[in-house]
């Protein structure tokens, strides 16, 4: 694989990372804790995003850095693009039950330009049917957090080796298949059947700076881009080297 380029290091300096499909910012707080400054970008508006924000579509956005060559401000870019169509709650039980509608599908779109961009990047998805590489998987049991909140992600232009994924300990609350369980972990998605209110999502998670929903729903735990930033600064650390 294309290896990533070294960033600066001047003291006080913080490699930029551009947030695609940002929402409320839980992928963008790992970033910042692994040490990247994170400008986020999401066509709705975010109020709660924690960091630079610009509202526009992501694409776009995008589109328009590459063209005018400043992209080149940024050292790596993360895309949370929508795929709900593929996702397994989708293709499973909501296909199964005829619920839901149509989803936009921006995986192949983003991955175009993403390369276009000439940057390392990352390409986040849930389990399910999104046509992405699986170059790492990351689980909430790995953090010791109260989700499980299985993701994928696809690395372009970078790669680093795959965490062990520990045993689960136990069920996720709540009813499934007629049955309820009691568990170690809640169902950050939905409302009733045990699933996890608003304050029980925000602890499982670490995500304490939005109480929306919609949004906590739709974030993933700044622990797994913590682990990604992480990996990606001391690999390009040994880049430099």
């Amino acid at each position: 694989m294309t290896q990533p380029v070294p960033i600066r290091r001047d003291p006080g300096h913080r490699p930029r990372l551009l947030d695609l499909f940002c929402c409320a910012g839980g992928a963008a707080m790992g970033y910042h804790r692994a040490g990247f400054e994170v400008t986020g970008v999401d066509i709705a508006d975010r109020p709660n995003y924690p960091f630079t924000f610009h509202r526009a579509d992501a694409l776009e956005y995008l589109a328009a850095l590459i063209a005018s060559g400043e992209i080149r401000q940024f050292t790596a870019v993360h895309t949370s693009p929508p795929c709900q169509g593929k996702c397994a709650l989708t293709v499973g039980t909501n296909a199964s039950q005829g619920w839901g509608g149509t989803h936009e599908d921006l995986v192949a779109p983003t991955r175009e330009l993403l390369d276009a961009s000439g940057l390392p990047y990352v390409i986040e998805q849930p389990n399910g049917r999104a046509e992405i590489r699986k170059d790492l998987w990351l689980c909430g049991e790995m953090f010791h957090l109260g989700v499980l909140r299985h993701r994928n992600f696809e690395l372009g232009h970078w790669s680093t080796s795959q965490p062990a994924h520990p045993k689960h300990r136990g069920y996720v609350r709540g009813h499934r298949h007629g049955i309820y369980r009691e568990g170690p972990y809640v169902a950050p998605y939905g409302k009733g059947g045990g699933k996890a209110t608003v304050p029980e999502m925000q602890q499982a998670m670490g995500i304490t700076w939005t109480d929306i929903r919609e949004e906590l729903t739709e974030a993933i735990p700044p622990a797994f881009t913590q682990w990604i930033g992480t990996a990606f600064l001391a690999r390009t650390m040994e880049v430099a080297a």
